[in-house]
């Protein structure tokens, strides 16, 4: 009885890491909102990772947070980085990596606590005529094995895609101001 016992346990201890197997380990999501200005006017403010506090939900989340920022913003190499009590948002940096002028700006976001990771993420503007702009904001992320577990309960798509698209949202009005 006691080997069958164990026999048992030893499945139950084993199966979720068999099925980690089977599951993803990487992510991404993209989220896009059309601003009714020119593309150099959402471009230009889009390109200060400084801006970002105006609209992202991420860095509303905790208006107590310690920012400090290193280089010149709307540069490759500018970084801001933040740190925080709250668990939610925690302690990291983001750097800006390369400039598409008009197009396209790469970040990569370090996150040190309360975990750690490296992920990309980008902004891409598209003229859609001479007052009208689509913003896309995208993120990457990846979560290791047997960590990746989380995906079978939690949709990451879809979590950082709401607060992507939350700001996006804010990032229309601010600039149509």
């Amino acid at each position: 009885m006691l080997k069958k016992l164990a026999i048992v346990l030893a499945a139950f201890i084993a199966l979720p890491f068999i099925v980690a197997l089977f599951v993803k380990t990487d992510y991404s999501v993209e989220r896009s909102v059309v601003i009714d200005k020119s593309l150099p006017q959402v471009f230009s403010y889009v390109r200060l990772l400084k801006n970002q506090d105006n609209f992202s939900k991420w860095a509303q989340m905790d208006p107590a947070m310690e920012k400090t920022y290193r280089g010149i913003d709307g540069t490759p190499g500018f970084v801001s980085a933040w740190s925080s009590e709250n668990p939610d948002v925690g302690v990291g940096e983001q750097e800006i990596i390369a400039i598409e002028e008009g197009k396209r700006i790469d970040y990569e976001l370090r996150f040190i606590s309360p975990f750690e990771s490296v992920s990309p993420a980008y902004m891409t503007t598209e003229a859609l005529g001479s007052s009208q702009t689509k913003v896309a904001w995208g993120f990457s992320g990846h979560m290791d094995y047997p960590m990746n577990l989380l995906f079978l309960f939690m949709d990451f798509e879809t979590i950082i895609g709401n607060d992507l698209q939350i700001g996006l949202d804010n990032l229309k009005v601010v600039v149509e101001k």
